[in-house]
């Protein structure tokens, strides 16, 4: 049992066993369009540059935004946070960052951005996040970042913050796109099960053609299993993996908690570090997630395993 494991029970309230989490994550992995929300204001002490470009993929240009401590220069490095937005692969941005409060206490958090699925299908949307960590350490001098790197994102962006941590780049790259920490806010773990991708009494096949996931892999999941898995953070899971902190509510209308639940037992089937949270009431974000005790334990987290 991990010193996270052991403080948890003492620190939170929320459900037996459970540890809690950090910013409520508005992006959603559910078909509906969500709503447009005003982006957070940054927090005291912390100085943001935004809109650099980190890579050009397709001809289109990805951004990020870097979120530091003021006196990050007293340090000798600062370890960095990547936050992935959410909103179903095919809205959000980099601008609604949640995680910023980190760049207050001795990380630094970098907000992307990402091809959405108007602009591109898998796995251009990983191949992205895997630029944005190589950028980072590419960068670090310039930008006070230390070696060690976590990663964080909600809904879709869990989805793929737990790709980032699970499934390694296939290809050759000079600058390692791994990280050392992930945290996933009730992302899919396996699309070929989300209710969205499955014909049933309720779900035409017509529909299932249409569904996120289908325009995410370019065609209904059920016709492309191999390329369902390879989008999928529970068939990806090795003994190598980093530590995992997954939070879920048990209502999400949207992603089932189960597939939360189904990826921890696979991480630490592994023998992987995964500490699973199910909050009590919550849905597909919301102020469950919001919490101080939530904001806390998520920062205790990456503090854990980069610092």
């Amino acid at each position: 049992m991990t010193l996270f494991r052991q403080i948890v029970p003492y620190s939170l309230k929320i459900v037996p066993y459970s540890i809690l989490v950090l910013c409520a994550l508005w992006g959603s992995a559910q078909e509906p369009t969500p709503k447009k929300k005003k982006a957070p204001a940054v927090p005291e002490g912390v100085e943001v540059i935004r809109d650099i470009e980190y890579a050009v993929h397709e001809g289109h240009s990805l951004t990020l935004d870097v979120y530091r401590p003021m006196d990050w220069a007293d340090y000798d490095s600062t370890p960095v946070v990547i936050w992935i937005h959410g909103g179903g692969w095919k809205n959000g941005s980099k601008e609604r960052c949640l995680a910023t409060y980190l760049a207050q206490d001795n990380l630094a958090v970098v907000s992307i951005n990402y091809r959405l699925i108007d602009k591109g299908q898998w796995p251009d949307q990983i191949d992205d996040c895997y630029a944005a960590v190589r950028w980072v350490r590419e960068h670090a001098a310039t930008y006070g970042f230390g070696e060690k790197i976590g990663v964080w994102g909600s809904s879709a962006g869990g989805h793929l913050a737990a790709l980032v941590g699970t499934r390694r780049y296939p290809g050759e790259e000079t600058i390692s796109s791994q990280v050392q920490a992930v945290c996933d806010f009730f992302g899919p773990s396996d699309l070929l099960t989300m209710p969205y991708n499955m014909v049933s009494e309720t779900r035409t096949r017509e529909q299932v053609a249409q569904s996120n996931g289908a325009k995410l892999l370019g065609a209904p999941v059920p016709d492309v299993p191999e390329l369902a898995h390879d989008a999928s953070a529970l068939h990806q899971v090795s003994a190598d993996d980093p530590p995992f902190l997954i939070i879920h509510g048990d209502q999400d209308p949207g992603v089932p908690i189960e597939q939360s639940r189904r990826l921890d037992e696979a991480l630490r089937a592994a023998g992987v570090d995964s500490t699973f949270i199910p909050l009590e009431g919550a849905k597909h974000g919301g102020e469950e997630f919001k919490t101080e005790q939530v904001r806390g334990l998520v920062k205790a987290f990456f503090q854990m395993h980069l610092l």
